[in-house]
């Protein structure tokens, strides 16, 4: 059976890891190549509700951000990426590798243990600019929604504080690239919601444990 993907880029990336989050991230992903990046933070704030929780969901973001840090860290050295662009992509990474030392923090400051870097595979991002842009945008687009669908979640103030800190970023990091991409920087006022049966039907078929 062929699925029709709104964002085929995203259903080419490989997340391989068997813990809560790694599980998470690689169904997010699934959800916003089917349905578009703004299905992902409905689907975030549902499979978040079913349980788990403040130090699920930061290690949830943990392996999202370990996920956004390798994609720019091989895409600087692989994406054949020119002048501005490897700019660009040289300072989203060291962000990213900033958000992945302030959650590995934030856990273990709450007593928790951060989870390792799961294994990745970006498809055929890196083979040229254009490509890496193309990712980056549907990638970045889908960090913000996962971000936002996650908020409802956390209890902690602090934690809730420290993820919208985040988020901020990950916006202001979609709208550079979608600029980038010569796009426009902010397509939507508010994002779409997706109903539990629809995402939970068309995950199932991709998830393997």
């Amino acid at each position: 059976m062929t699925i029709k993907t709104t964002n085929p880029e995203l259903a080419q990336i490989q997340v391989e890891g068997m813990t809560r989050s790694s599980f998470m991230v690689r169904s997010a992903l699934t959800a916003g190549a089917l349905y578009g990046t703004t299905a992902v933070g409905p689907f975030v704030t549902r499979a978040l509700a079913q349980g788990g929780g403040d130090l699920d969901i930061l290690n949830f973001a943990l392996t999202l951000e370990y996920l956004e840090a390798a994609f720019y860290t091989e895409g600087v050295k692989k994406a054949g990426l020119s002048g501005e662009n490897k700019k660009l992509a040289k300072q989203l990474r060291d962000d990213e590798t900033a958000h992945v030392d302030a959650l590995m923090k934030a856990i273990e400051g709450a007593g928790g243990k951060p989870v390792k870097a799961p294994g990745v595979d970006f498809g055929g991002a890196m083979k040229n600019e254009k490509a890496f842009l193309k990712l980056a945008q549907v990638f970045e687009d889908t960090g913000v929604s996962a971000y936002n669908g996650a908020g409802p979640a956390i209890s902690s103030p602090d934690v809730l504080a420290a993820a919208g800190s985040i988020v901020q970023i990950e916006a202001r990091h979609a709208a550079l690239i979608r600029l980038a991409n010569k796009d426009t920087p902010a397509p939507d006022a508010f994002d779409k919601a997706l109903t539990t049966e629809e995402v939970l039907k068309a995950v199932k078929p991709f998830i393997k444990a």
